[in-house]
């Protein structure tokens, strides 16, 4: 979860990027300011990672480690 111009979402992009096996992942923004609702959940904890599956939320800040666990309690 995420909306342009938001730097803190940009910088958890690159990460994502350089550490997300995208072939076992399937990974992609969700723009929160097009919805009201995920306005009133997301807007000030913004990036946030979402597991359609099981509900999973990772809040920013988050670095490697935090990803990896997070990915890993997913599997």
């Amino acid at each position: 979860m995420g909306t342009l111009g938001c730097h803190l979402c940009e910088v958890a992009e690159a990460l994502i990027v350089a550490n997300v096996d995208m072939q076992k992942y399937a990974v992609y923004q969700v723009d929160i300011a097009e919805e009201d609702a995920l306005m009133d959940k997301y807007a000030v904890r913004i990036p946030v990672l979402v597991d359609l599956n099981s509900g999973a939320e990772l809040d920013w800040p988050f670095g490697q480690p935090e990803l990896e666990s997070f990915l890993n309690q997913l599997v």
